[in-house]
């Protein structure tokens, strides 16, 4: 996430609320990395629902 979203630091509980720099375009090439990273493909209604760290983690323990 420090990454795709060019910043040093990352709140505790890093969300699109938090994070300025979490804005449409690197939610999408967070989507992208996280597909490649678990080697999983996520729904449209998945991605809308991720936003943030947390909901993320859920959705791949979906995956599984």
């Amino acid at each position: 996430m420090k990454r795709i979203f060019n910043v040093d630091h990352l709140p505790e509980n890093p969300s699109q609320n938090n994070v300025e720099q979490w804005d449409s375009l690197r939610h999408l090439n967070l989507i992208i990395e996280l597909e490649m990273e678990f080697n999983v493909e996520f729904e449209p209604e998945q991605i809308a629902q991720m936003k943030s760290l947390q909901e993320i983690e859920e959705i791949l323990s979906l995956q599984k």
